[in-house]
């Protein structure tokens, strides 16, 4: 009964949210909004800059540590030897997925912008935003390879494959969808993430588009932040209306991710 009552209650709250948010944004929002570059003047705000900037940071973000991230879950979970390393290196993994992100932001800071002077850019940002995803990804993906049971690597060594053929043709197909969600869901966060880029130095004010890694950018949550932060009302319809198109992108990548779960279920053939 108290589970039933916490959820109808976390619900109510979403719907409200929900409710509030396009009653504000609806009228707002239209093509020219969205390919509009920001304004001091409310009415012909848009979030062009913002939407592409939040684009590149996450494309980078994706690039950046999904490699990564895969590579570690498969070593730790396939090759790596059971020992206090092992155990060490794996449970720093898990306490650094519940880091706060603005630790992570004051790391890029001193690590990327500063130390490696690539200034405030969107090559800083996404490598700050990696490390903010980072742990996320290798713990799912180390969950999606222990879905895998171990009697298919049994009968692949014992048809003579070699451990890196067993993973590469047996284990990582049938990992690849729970996998890939967990990508998604942590790109996800990556994209409604605003502390660690405004650490690292994301502007508030960019009328231009980010063509390259080096570029400076903003960001849709910054974007949103800077325009509820003014007294004008029409500053907070325009945040209102950026709101509803950053929950567009976050619930279609989260469909991505639903739609693949079904998939790799589907083809499961244990």
């Amino acid at each position: 009964m108290l589970l039933r009552l916490a959820a109808a209650a976390g619900i109510a709250a979403l719907v409200l949210l929900l409710v509030v948010v396009a009653r504000d944004g609806l009228d707002r929002l239209s093509w020219d909004f969205i390919t509009s570059y920001p304004s001091r003047i409310a009415t012909r705000a848009g979030i062009r800059s913002a939407l592409l900037g939040s684009l590149w940071v996450v494309g980078l973000t994706g690039l950046l540590a999904v490699p990564v991230g895969i590579g570690a879950a498969i070593y730790l979970e396939e090759f790596a030897p059971r020992n206090w390393l092992t155990r060490l290196i794996e449970t720093n993994i898990n306490n650094l997925a519940g880091v706060p992100s603005i630790v992570y932001g004051l790391l890029g800071l001193a690590l990327f912008v500063r130390a490696m002077d690539l200034g405030r850019t969107v090559l800083a940002g996404a490598l700050t935003l990696s490390l903010v995803v980072l742990p996320i990804v290798i713990v799912s993906a180390r969950e999606g390879l222990r879905a895998v049971p171990y009697s298919i690597r049994e009968a692949s060594l014992a048809l003579g494959a070699t451990p890196w053929q067993t993973v590469w043709h047996q284990v990582l197909p049938a990992a690849l969808g729970p996998m890939m969600t967990g990508v998604i869901l942590a790109l996800s966060r990556a994209i409604g993430e605003t502390a660690p880029l405004i650490t690292v130095g994301a502007l508030l004010f960019v009328p231009f588009d980010p063509r390259g890694p080096m570029d400076s950018f903003t960001v849709l949550p910054i974007q949103i932040f800077d325009w509820i932060s003014r007294p004008q009302p029409a500053f907070h319809q325009a945040a209102a209306a950026g709101i509803i198109v950053l929950l567009a992108v976050l619930l279609g990548m989260n469909a991505v991710a639903i739609a693949l779960r079904y998939w790799s279920e589907r083809r499961r053939q244990w």
